[in-house]
C-alpha cells in the first residue's frame, strides 16, 4: 500500500468516532482476546442495516458486542438482532455493552452455541441482514462454504450478506500466499462472487467487508 493510500485508509477508518459504550466494548474484547470490528467497518454494517431497512438480522460471531452495537444503531426501534456465539463469557460482554447502550432486552436474541449447529433452526429466508465474521477459531475457515450457504439460505429476497475479514490481513490479495486460512478465505470470495444469487462487492473497510444483495 502506498504511503497516500495508507493515509486515506486511516483517515476513512477515523472519520467517525466511537462513543463511550463501543470503546468498552472493544476494551472487553481486547481483555478477553476477542475480535471486534474495526471502525470503519462497523460503520459500513449501520450503513447497510439502514439502508437495507433490517429488522431481522443474524450475527454469526458476537464477540464483544462491537459489532451488534453498529449494526442495532443502523436497525429501526423494532429490529431484532439474533447473535451466535459459542463462548458464554463473550455473550455476558455484550449484554453488559447491550445494558449500557439503553437497549430494550427484546431487541437482542442472543444464542450460546455452535453456529452451524443453531443455524439450520432458523427459518429460510427470514432474514434482511446476515453478518458472517471469519475466524480461524472453530473450524470456521475449514468450513466456509457450510457458513455461506446457511448464510444465504437465511436471507430474503433484497437480503444483504456482510463477511467481515475478506481480505484476511491483506494476504487474500496476494497470489503469493497460500496458508490455509488464507487460501480458504480467497475461496470464501470466488465463491460468493460467482454465486448467481448474489450481487456482490468487497469494501476495503477494516480488514476488508464483502457484501452482496441476494437476487
Amino acid at each position: 500500500m502506498s504511503a497516500d493510500k495508507a493515509t486515506s485508509w486511516v483517515f476513512a477508518e477515523e472519520l467517525v468516532g466511537e462513543d463511550d459504550v463501543l470503546l468498552a466494548a472493544r476494551e472487553r474484547a481486547a481483555q478477553l482476546g476477542a475480535g471486534a470490528v474495526l471502525p470503519g467497518t462497523g460503520r459500513a454494517l449501520s450503513v447497510l442495516a439502514a439502508a437495507a431497512g433490517a429488522r431481522t438480522v443474524v450475527e454469526i460471531g458476537t464477540g464483544t458486542g462491537v459489532a451488534s452495537l453498529y449494526l442495532l444503531r443502523g436497525m429501526p426501534e423494532d429490529g431484532v438482532l439474533t447473535t451466535i456465539d459459542p463462548e458464554v463469557e463473550h455473550h455476558r460482554a455484550a449484554k453488559e455493552a447491550f445494558a449500557e447502550a439503553g437497549l430494550r432486552s427484546t431487541r437482542t436474541r442472543t444464542i450460546s452455541g455452535r453456529a452451524l449447529d443453531v443455524l439450520p433452526r432458523l427459518t429460510d429466508g427470514a432474514y434482511d441482514l446476515v453478518l458472517l465474521t471469519l475466524t480461524t477459531a472453530g473450524g470456521m475457515l475449514e468450513q466456509a462454504p457450510e457458513y455461506l450457504a446457511q448464510a444465504v439460505r437465511l436471507l430474503r429476497a433484497g437480503g444483504v450478506l456482510a463477511v467481515d475479514h475478506a481480505l484476511w490481513y491483506d494476504r487474500v490479495a496476494d497470489p503469493a500466499r497460500r496458508d490455509e486460512a488464507t487460501t480458504a478465505v480467497r475461496e470464501l470470495v470466488r465463491s460468493v462472487r460467482s454465486d448467481e444469487r448474489l450481487l456482490p462487492a468487497l469494501l476495503p473497510v477494516g480488514n476488508g467487508l464483502l457484501v452482496a444483495v441476494r437476487r
